[in-house]
């Protein structure tokens, strides 16, 4: 498995928007992202530098795999 690079929850965002997903909604400083087919829907806190465990849950929740995400970086 290839090491997490420590990111922004901004640099998060606009991957998963490469894999297809958008924003819903926002509620204080977390941003919720859907993707309809297939559906998932993932909550990315939007702090400067996210902890690689919070990363991990979000790459999960959008159901790919690490290297999958950190091609769309």
């Amino acid at each position: 498995m290839s090491k997490l690079p420590l990111i922004s929850g901004r640099k998060c965002i606009k991957a998963l928007e490469n894999a297809g997903f958008y924003v819903k909604r926002q509620a204080g400083s977390h941003i919720i992202l859907r993707r309809d087919d297939p559906y998932a829907q993932v909550v990315v806190p939007d702090h400067k530098e996210l902890d690689r465990g919070t990363l991990l849950a979000i790459i999960k929740h959008a159901g790919m795999t690490v290297e999958d995400f950190i091609k769309l970086l």
